[in-house]
């Protein structure tokens, strides 16, 4: 039997409603659930395929053709891959992410300055320099106002205009970017001693391993913080150990006393 009209100002109930599922999906109009594995994969999903693009490809192309052919063949076939996915993104009008952008500009000054000098030396020792510009960058973002994790962000997570606004994503962002100097740093510091220790061709694969155990250090750092905060601020729910998912509030219309419900 439905509610009679009577009813419109009557108390509403809370009642509780359990969902087993393993999924992140929403609530009506509530918050998302989601454990920091599923922000993880939606990270991945989404950043991944760019960071394999613009980093991943172009690396192992220049130690293929380092090992089996030659320095020159290797400078070309990285230029060659970036130039032709940021070309290949354009002429079918897809958005072009900012990790590519950067890729791009970093590969051309580095290819530019090494062959104009002669010296495989300076191909290397750039991005050393490259590395601490970019550290620097980030922290001079601060200085504007502009997080530089909040413009890169959206690469990454779909980011939405009420995120940008609240103060707790905008302090979220001011740390991350901090987290990210730190890291390039890092990478600068390591890199420079690889590349006075080691010979070029272990410099090659030891660079890259180096490189990617210090930022997945620093994505599993910031999906951690940027999931608690999310949490705090009620743009997700934490979801509990065991793929259960809490019990959420769901509001209903309550009965006149004594009326079943509808």
């Amino acid at each position: 039997m439905a509610c009679s009209s009577s009813a419109a100002g009557a108390v509403r109930r809370t009642a509780v409603l359990d969902i087993r599922t393993t999924e992140a999906v929403g609530v009506g109009d509530g918050p998302q659930e989601l454990s920091k594995r599923s922000v993880l994969v939606a990270v991945l999903r989404r950043g991944g395929p760019k960071m394999i693009e613009a980093s991943v490809v172009p690396a192992v192309l220049f130690w293929v053709c380092l090992v089996f052919g030659s320095l020159g063949l290797a400078y070309a076939a990285a230029v060659a891959w970036l130039y032709g996915c940021l070309a290949a993104r354009m002429a079918r009008g897809r958005r072009v992410s900012q990790v590519l952008v950067l890729s791009v500009i970093g590969i051309t000054v580095r290819t530019t300055v090494a062959v104009a000098s002669g010296s495989s030396f300076m191909y290397f020792a750039q991005p050393i320099l490259g590395t601490v510009v970019t550290g620097a960058v980030f922290l001079a973002s601060l200085i504007g106002g502009r997080p530089m994790i909040g413009r890169l962000a959206d690469d990454f997570w779909p980011v939405t205009p009420e995120m940008h606004q609240n103060p707790r994503i905008t302090s979220l962002f001011r740390g991350l970017t901090i987290l990210w100097a730190g890291a390039h740093l890092a990478i600068a510091t390591v890199t420079l001693v690889l590349l006075l220790w080691l010979p070029l061709h272990t410099f090659v694969v030891a660079k890259q391993l180096s490189g990617w155990v210090i930022m997945g250090t620093a994505v599993a750092l910031t999906i951690a913080w940027a999931h608690r905060t999310a949490c705090r601020e009620g743009f997700v729910v934490a979801r509990p150990p065991g793929g259960r998912r809490a019990a959420l509030p769901v509001s209903v219309p309550a009965t006149p006393a004594g009326q079943p419900l509808p």
